[in-house]
């Protein structure tokens, strides 16, 4: 890859000067040069930016400080030098701010100091746009963690060891009640009372005793968010404390699920005929599913409860609707009731393990398929 030289720009009315300029620096930078400030700008508009800008104070119609005021506008990053005489000492020094000036060689100079000066400038341009850089890479690495500590599904609180929110995840968020940014704030100043109370409790329990792995807590957030709370010490590779990391996962579906697998390992459970099991279970699925809809907590376990109920409930209600066709037609139409079993068994919560009635209804259908014989029996 070739070596590309930083770009120089020298601003100076009297050519003689651009042309010392333009031999000096010619070998290791790029050299632009302008005649006023006016086609300098005009210039910087086009090319632009460059590294480092070289520029006489004295000139017609802009100083050399009220003309860098203007590149730093430009172009902030840009490393801006200054040329005057003793005289306008006095004047550069009250308003080199203005331009935010990197440096001013007085006249005449010395060019090996020049050279110098000029070198620092073209490196400390270019730390400065590397460090443009690291920060944009962080601030793109903050973005996409945010983004994925956002999309899981246990809440997230990192505190430092001082008690200050540095990150807060969407679902810590949302069963916090925390609708402002919380990040450089204290905790305690983030949390409602409430909420704060039970949360900090918890807290203080698992890190003061060994023996507590988690504390389970009811928030009053919408109506009602119940979490089961943990914490994760944060240390430096040198075993500094830098604070710790809160973890909460909503539990308020628990409850509802172990009545959803009891319902399903009633039936699996069953011997001999299960329709009448069937039956209630659909009565019970269908209770269920209501107070799931009814919840007003809105968390991936509560989805994943809903969709599951769903599915078993139209699993259930696909086998009774095969079995009384197989036992009340002589020769009901084979294929759509293969079909029916396959999408049965596929939306069964757990199609890997099936009530023993509905493997040998599944085995029923697939025999009339192949031989067209139906004894009109129910299997279930």
């Amino acid at each position: 890859m070739p070596d590309v030289h930083p770009k120089l720009l020298i601003v100076d009315d009297e050519e003689a000067i651009l042309e010392t300029m333009t031999f000096t620096f010619g070998d290791d930078y790029e050299v632009l040069t302008a005649s006023s400030a006016s086609s300098a700008l005009e210039l910087l508009e086009r090319d632009g930016p460059v590294a480092v800008v070289v520029s006489d104070q004295r000139m017609p119609q802009m100083t050399g400080v009220e003309f860098l005021a203007k590149v730093y506008e430009m172009h902030p990053a840009t490393v801006r030098i200054i040329l005057t005489g003793f005289a306008d000492m006095d004047a550069i020094i009250g308003s080199i701010n203005d331009g935010h000036v990197y440096a001013y060689i007085t006249k005449p100079w010395e060019p090996d100091h020049l050279k110098q000066v000029v070198r620092q400038a073209a490196n400390f341009y270019q730390l400065t746009l590397e460090n443009e850089r690291l920060v944009g890479d962080l601030r793109d690495a903050n973005v996409f963690l945010e983004v994925v500590m956002d999309q899981l599904d246990t809440g997230a609180v990192a505190v430092d060891a001082n008690g200050i929110v540095r990150a807060i995840n969407a679902p810590a968020r949302r069963w916090l009640d925390v609708k402002s940014d919380a990040r450089g704030r204290e905790l305690k100043r983030v949390l409602g009372p409430g909420i704060l109370d039970q949360f900090a409790a918890a807290t203080l329990r698992i890190t003061q005793d060994d023996a507590v792995c988690f504390e389970e807590i009811e928030l009053p957030v919408g109506g009602g968010v119940r979490l089961r709370v943990g914490v994760q010490a944060l240390r430096s590779p040198g075993g500094r404390d830098l604070g710790h990391v809160i973890l909460c996962r909503e539990i308020s579906h628990e409850p509802l699920k172990r009545r959803f697998d009891e319902i399903v390992r009633a039936l699996l459970e069953a011997d001999g005929s299960i329709r009448e099991l069937l039956v209630k279970a659909q009565d019970e699925l269908k209770e269920l599913a209501g107070q799931v809809g009814n919840a007003a907590v809105d968390s991936p376990g509560m989805s994943e409860l809903r969709d599951r109920t769903l599915r078993a409930r139209t699993a259930i209600e696909y086998w009774l609707a095969v079995d009384d066709a197989l036992a009340r037609e002589e020769f009901p139409d084979a294929q759509p009731l293969l079909d029916r079993m396959r999408v049965a068994v596929a939306r069964w919560p757990l199609p890997d393990r099936l009530p023993g009635r509905v493997s040998d209804l599944a085995r029923r259908v697939e025999s009339y398929y192949e031989s067209g014989e139906n004894p009109k029996k129910s299997v279930l």
